[in-house]
């Protein structure tokens, strides 16, 4: 068992590290500043950026418009650790359920009444 730990070395789940991965952006908030990685979350709430291994995973998952830039995996860890995600999720399904309005609502109790 190796104890040192390398630039390159993949995650303990991961047999190989990912390589060349189709990475989720999105315009730039001000003029001029072109596109920007995606951030995500996991369900716990840690920040994590996303990458994928075939561009029909990302469609599948985030759909067909969504636009994509392509980095290897440890420039994206490099990039986005500045930004406070230290972790990359590779080939995620995002499966959160589309949110719908609900049209019961509890009735309130009066002031006092227990």
């Amino acid at each position: 068992m190796c104890l040192f730990r390398y630039e390159d070395d993949p995650e303990p789940e991961e047999p190989v590290p990912a390589g060349p991965l189709y990475v989720p952006v999105r315009p730039g908030n001000s003029v001029g500043s072109g596109t920007v990685i995606r951030l995500f979350r996991t369900p716990l709430g840690v920040r994590t950026a996303v990458g994928f291994t075939r561009v029909e995973r990302l469609a599948a998952t985030l759909g067909e418009g969504q636009e994509y830039i392509r980095l290897s995996e440890t420039l994206l860890r490099e990039l986005c650790e500045t930004l406070g995600a230290e972790l990359v999720t590779v080939d995620p399904t995002l499966s959160a359920p589309a949110a719908t309005p609900t049209t019961h609502r509890p009735g309130r109790l009066p002031v006092g009444s227990a």
